[in-house]
C-alpha cells in the first residue's frame, strides 16, 4: 500500500494529519497488532515530525506544502515529510544532557527511540525529507516484557 497527502504547513490540520495515517495503517493491519499500543506511537512520530515542520521549517509561511507519504509491506512501515525549508543541520545538533531541564530539542531523540531507521537529507530539489522506519510486531509476536 502507497499513499500520501499533501497538506498546509499549520497545526489546525494535525488532526486531518493523524487521521489520515492512523486510518490508513489501521485499514491496512486491521488486528494482526496491538492497535492501541502501535497507534500511539505513529501518533507520536507523526506529531513530532509534522509539527517540526510547521514551526520551524515553514515558521510563519501557512501556505508551504508539506508532503506526507506513507508506504506499506507487510508490517514494514516507511514513513517520509518532506519540507521546502532551509533545513536542519544534524552536525550541530547536541542532544538534551538528562540533567537540563530544557524546553525543545528533543525531537529527534523521540523519532529514533520509536522508529527502527530515521534519516534526515536536506536539499533534494529544493525539498528537505525526513524518513522513518519501523517493522511492527504483530500480536503474537509481542514480547511478554513490553505487554
Amino acid at each position: 500500500m502507497r499513499t500520501e497527502l499533501h497538506i498546509p504547513s499549520d497545526l489546525k490540520f494535525l488532526g486531518i494529519v493523524e487521521s489520515w495515517l492512523l486510518g490508513a495503517l489501521e485499514l491496512e493491519l486491521g488486528s494482526e497488532v496491538d492497535w492501541k499500543k502501535q497507534s500511539n506511537r505513529m501518533r507520536l512520530v507523526l506529531v513530532e515530525a509534522y509539527s517540526n515542520v510547521v514551526r520551524h521549517a515553514h515558521r510563519d509561511q501557512p501556505n508551504l506544502p508539506v508532503l506526507i507519504r506513507l508506504e506499506m509491506r507487510d508490517r514494514a512501515i516507511h514513513l517520509e515529510v518532506w519540507d521546502c525549508g532551509q533545513g536542519f543541520d544534524l552536525n550541530n545538533y547536541l542532544p538534551p544532557e538528562p540533567d537540563d531541564f530544557q524546553e525543545g530539542g528533543y525531537g529527534w531523540l523521540i523519532l529514533n527511540r520509536l522508529m527502527d531507521k530515521v534519516e534526515y537529507r536536506l536539499q533534494i530539489n529544493g525539498h528537505n525529507c525526513l524518513t522513518m522506519e519501523a517493522t511492527l510486531l504483530n500480536t503474537t509476536q509481542v514480547p511478554a516484557e513490553v505487554e
